[in-house]
């Protein structure tokens, strides 16, 4: 069992708290105003915008005085983040409950540092680059047609079957890449649910699809279950279709040519057909939201080919760099995430809208929420002892200006005020000109617009002299001050996703050591999987059903009622 660590900080009992919540209530009483801020400082911009290696972040229009800036730093140091940051890198076991280290950074360090990081007594960086070779070697066969399907096609689609950790990320950055698609077309299957495996599989020519089942352990019950429903498509289509005998004699060659495994657990793997040869590992001090840049994302690299995805680790890396090199008032990363805990935890604003305005970024958002709320989603601290104040925001988001047309009337006017990061990309992947009038510069309007009129709002006054009736000024009135970060980058590519989303990972884990909390576990996830299991055999057994609570025993009644 892991022997319990050390309390941490409690935050909201330091020096740095208390000069927060002063300086809190001190704006409170003066008023907040984007627009007088704005205009008593000429070097707000300046002061307040930041650059990355692709990406240019503009904070200025955040609810933040140089005073507000100072004291979340303080506060930032107060909870020994950079301490806890530095251990975290070099590979320590931060992760108490389950008394592991996290070390995904490692998935990205190049291989000229093998050697330097010794994890759980291994070198780290030379397995990673082991593995990354042999996922390379394999990604090439199939890409160039020299790995075949058992009739001899090449293999033109991959399905690949994981869930949470193993699919979100995957499914995003196949979903961002995609106008430089090079390999085969990729679908993704995570649902239990028998609907999404049947669409999954729906034109798909069983000759020509590899199937990769992804699970650490192999025994992800959803995973496993759409791997084996898989299994059974593959051979029952081919049988049909005469490409192998139906007496199952060719089963085994055929699961072997169309099957590969991301897991450790080569038994499980070898049991389910597949040829261990073909399994590609990864480490425990890797979690699944934190796993896309490991043997997780090799549907990736059979769609865009090695070097792609050597760009995205390497922007990962970069900002990796970034974080753990740059001093905190520097630190976009550092002052991003205390940007969000003023707003969690002195505001209690609940929710944090993430807004890209690029469609090919449209499962961003459903990325990032797992990303963010499993890891900070906890009401006790990493002792076992009770939080002492609000932690995890609820993340959401669609892209613009899809949602323009649908939620954004509520962070213009309504009355729970929505922190949002706004995301968007100088250059298009298909830049057309329309009627004489250039698309995408039509969309940057609407990004640069939105972010203006959130911070600057729109007054009475201004509302009258455009002829407005007076009853009808009040609904035409933007109070402004609604906050936003501008993220701005020059084209969306596979190295700049890479500085993206280390980009959110890092401000996750800044949030956590404040809170206290272990943003690497998920103990949330666990009982109803547990319940899941004891509740299932109620379906069709009176002696189970008995045992249910009586909610669950009614909902249950109408389900064997009403099944067909």
């Amino acid at each position: 069992m892991p022997t319990q660590p050390a309390a941490p900080v409690d935050i909201t009992a330091t020096p740095a708290w208390k000069a927060l919540s002063k300086h809190y209530a001190e704006l409170q009483d003066q008023g907040i105003s984007l627009k007088d801020w704005f205009a008593a400082d000429p070097d707000r911009v300046a002061k307040l915008s930041f650059d990355t290696s692709d990406l240019h972040f503009d904070l200025s229009k955040n609810l933040v005085t140089d005073k507000t800036v100072e004291l979340l730093l303080d506060l930032c140091r107060a909870a020994g983040v950079e301490e806890r940051r530095d251990a975290m890198f070099a590979g320590e076991h931060i992760n108490p409950t389950e008394d592991r280290a996290v070390f995904h950074t490692g998935l990205r360090r190049p291989a000229d540092e093998k050697g330097k990081f010794i994890v759980d007594g291994a070198d780290a960086v030379a397995d990673v680059h082991e593995v990354l070779d042999k996922m390379y070697a394999f990604a090439e066969r199939v890409r160039s047609g020299e790995w075949k399907g058992v009739t001899g096609k090449k293999i033109e689609n991959v399905v690949s079957i994981g869930i949470g950790g193993s699919d979100l990320g995957p499914v995003m950055i196949y979903e961002a890449l995609k106008a430089n698609i090079s390999g085969p077309a990729c679908r993704f299957v995570s649902n239990i649910d028998p609907n999404d495996i049947a669409e999954k599989v729906k034109g798909l020519d069983p000759e020509t699809t590899l199937m990769i089942v992804v699970s650490k352990t192999f025994t992800t019950l959803e995973t496993i279950t759409n791997a084996k429903m898989a299994r059974w498509w593959l051979l029952d289509e081919l049988r049909k279709a005469g490409a192998i005998a139906a007496d199952g004699s060719q089963d085994a060659d055929a699961i072997a040519k169309h099957f590969v495994a991301v897991s450790t657990n080569l038994e499980l793997v070898a049991d389910f057909g597949i040829d261990p040869v073909n399994a590609f590992g990864f480490w425990s001090w890797v979690g699944g939201r934190y796993s896309v840049d490991s043997a997780v994302g090799l549907a990736l690299i059979l769609a865009y080919g090695k070097e792609t995805f050597q760009q995205l680790l390497a922007g990962f890396h970069a900002m990796d760099v970034y974080f753990q090199d740059t001093p905190l008032e520097e630190n976009v990363i550092a002052i991003m995430a205390m940007i969000n805990i003023w707003y969690n935890n002195f505001f209690e604003f609940e929710t944090h809208a993430v807004l890209p305005y690029n469609q090919y970024l449209h499962r961003f958002a459903a990325y990032l929420q797992q990303l963010t709320m499993e890891s900070n989603g906890k009401s006790v601290r990493w002792d076992g002892s009770p939080v002492t104040c609000g932690t995890g925001e609820i993340f959401w988001g669609e892209p613009g200006t899809n949602g323009q047309h649908a939620f954004y009337q509520l962070i213009h006017q309504g009355t729970k005020p929505v922190p949002a990061d706004f995301i968007a990309f100088v250059n298009s992947a298909n830049p057309i000109q329309c009627d004489g009038q250039d698309v995408h510069e039509l969309f940057l309007g609407n990004f640069l617009a939105q972010t203006k009129a959130l911070a600057f709002g729109k007054t009475a006054d201004e509302v009258r002299a455009e002829g407005t009736e007076e009853w009808i000024v009040p609904a035409r009135c933007f109070e402004g001050n609604r906050p936003t970060t501008s993220i701005f980058g020059k084209d969306l590519n596979a190295y700049s996703l890479g500085e993206l989303i280390a980009l959110y990972e890092h401000i996750t884990f800044v949030e956590g050591v404040v809170w206290g909390i272990d943003s690497f576990d998920q103990w949330g996830v666990e009982l109803g999987k547990q319940l899941a299991k004891q509740i299932t055999p109620a379906l069709h057994d009176d002696e189970a059903l008995a045992a249910q609570d009586a909610s669950t025993k009614a909902l249950i009644e109408f389900y064997r009622a009403n099944r067909k």
